[in-house]
């Protein structure tokens, strides 16, 4: 897609961090957008960022962990703009680990598994019948993680289990699609190639009521991109960071060179992957990546 003058896009987690970066991007392109996020303050505050661009914007609050919230939100994008061309599943959240996993709350794993796999499973079900019956190019954009799709970090397991999940119904998707030669086609979309700087160490702002934090549960002391730059400095050590534009703009560029993969890696991330990779080949007990 070379071009993103009038095509219509969706963004789940679209109010913050790299979904706002992406919205904002594609309107500076022309793009018509279609903004959905949890949270409602946000999501209104991105919408005025966009309508003072001049671009034309639907937003709408939706919970991709509820199916019949994205089945709504497909219905109005679909009925608004006539269309869509572009999806981001890009919805997100940490649940904030730390410790033991066999002593994590099963409250964790819930919310982690809701969002990051069966909101990506909702979103799909969601909007790509009719993106197929649409019958032309469009493209359907997954938020992955390096974490998860490359790489085992110990210190995250959730959200690590989450993203191989996700990874694996990515691909699954490409391929079911590319088998039926449909001009619907997948990205696999990794923030990177340093610890995106956005709200995900934040996430438990939007925890549901039903699944509450254990309140015996430690605080991992990192709730936000600084803190994890504090903690590292204590050691004397620099956490380098991408911003969400950084982010929004290799999409972008991966989206035009009609790539799969959209992926940048830092030079230690790659080391790790090929390490991992050769260690799989030739039988090799796995040690923790080393990555910052």
């Amino acid at each position: 897609m070379q071009n993103f003058t009038d095509k219509v896009a969706v963004i789940t987690g679209g109010a913050s961090g790299v979904g706002r970066a992406l919205a904002l991007a594609l309107a500076d392109e022309g793009a018509k957008l279609v903004i959905a996020d949890i949270e409602e303050n946000a999501l209104q505050r991105c919408k005025a960022e966009l309508e003072e661009r001049g671009a034309q914007c639907l937003a709408q609050r939706a919970d991709v962990t509820q199916p019949e919230s994205m089945a709504a939100l497909a219905e109005a994008a679909f009925t608004h703009f006539s269309g869509v061309h572009l999806v981001f599943a890009n919805a997100g959240v940490g649940t904030g680990e730390g410790g033991n996993m066999w002593e994590y709350s099963a409250n964790d794993w819930e919310w982690g598994f809701r969002v990051n796999t069966w909101g990506l499973i909702n979103t799909i079900n969601a909007f790509v019948p009719r993106l197929v019956e649409q019958g032309e190019e469009a493209h359907f954009v997954v938020t992955g993680s390096g974490d998860g799709a490359f790489l085992m970090l110990p210190d995250t397991p959730i959200y690590t289990a989450t993203k191989a999940a996700a990874q694996a119904i990515t691909e699954n998707l490409h391929f079911q699609l590319q088998a039926q030669q449909s001009p619907v086609k997948v990205n696999a979309l990794f923030p990177g190639p340093h610890v995106v700087n956005t709200g995900i160490f934040n996430s438990e702002r939007n925890r549901p009521e039903d699944l509450p934090v254990d309140p015996n549960k430690p605080d991992s002391g990192i709730h936000s991109v600084d803190d994890m730059k504090a903690i590292m400095a204590q050691y004397d050590m620099e956490l380098k960071t991408t911003e969400p534009e950084e982010v929004a703009a290799f999409a972008l560029n991966g989206l035009r060179e009609d790539k799969f993969w959209i992926t940048p890696m830092s030079e230690k991330s790659r080391a790790a992957f090929i390490e991992r990779t050769q260690g799989i080949l030739n039988g090799v007990t796995p040690t923790p990546p080393n990555v910052l």
